[in-house]
């Protein structure tokens, strides 16, 4: 994945991505409900940016993966920057090794300098300021749960490169890790 901006360009290898799908089989995905205006751009065409606001707090990027009508998108969820590592600095300075420099979706928008103006670039344009290029495929790959989420935790829709150290460590997802907390705080 690259960006190239006013201050440079930066480039990372992706290590982590995390799949959701719509046609309502993905009850976790944004697009379960059918093309609202928040995910009618994961109807296609495939190879667009999907980025969205999450939680209020920061942005997080999909590439739109399935045909045209049938919502799908990956989620980046991780990556090891390859190019512009000094910039991608500048715009992480709370990571204090490269690992965590684009470890997790917020943290690879943040590397990247991927905001809402991004939302549905045309990834694979070589004129595009946000582009994605195939790389060489990691050695071992592994897939389980996504991470953070409260439904459809059962698919095994997350892959990553297995000894990628930006990797994220695994969490389960929301309702059941708050539940496992409350029965902590009782005990």
């Amino acid at each position: 994945m690259v960006t190239d901006r006013p201050e440079g360009q930066v480039a990372l290898r992706l290590t982590e991505v995390e799949a959701y799908s719509g046609a309502g089989e993905d009850p976790a995905s944004h697009a379960h409900r059918g093309p609202t205006p928040r995910a009618e751009i994961m109807f296609g065409p495939p190879g667009r940016l999907y980025v969205y606001f999450s939680y209020g707090v920061h942005w997080c990027a999909n590439v739109v993966v399935g045909p045209v009508g049938r919502g799908a998108a990956v989620l980046l969820r991780a990556g090891d920057v390859v190019v512009g590592e000094q910039l991608a600095r500048s715009r992480r300075p709370a990571a204090r090794v490269a690992r965590d420099l684009a470890r997790g979706p917020a943290r690879l928008t943040q590397a990247l300098a991927i905001g809402p103006d991004d939302r549905g670039a045309v990834l694979l344009d070589p004129a595009s300021s946000v582009r994605l290029h195939r790389g060489a495929p990691p050695t071992a790959l592994s897939a389980g749960p996504r991470v953070g989420i409260s439904a459809a935790t059962e698919l095994p829709w997350r892959f990553w490169d297995t000894g990628a150290p930006s990797v994220s460590p695994f969490r389960a997802g929301g309702r059941a890790r708050r539940a496992a907390r409350q029965d902590q705080a009782r005990d």
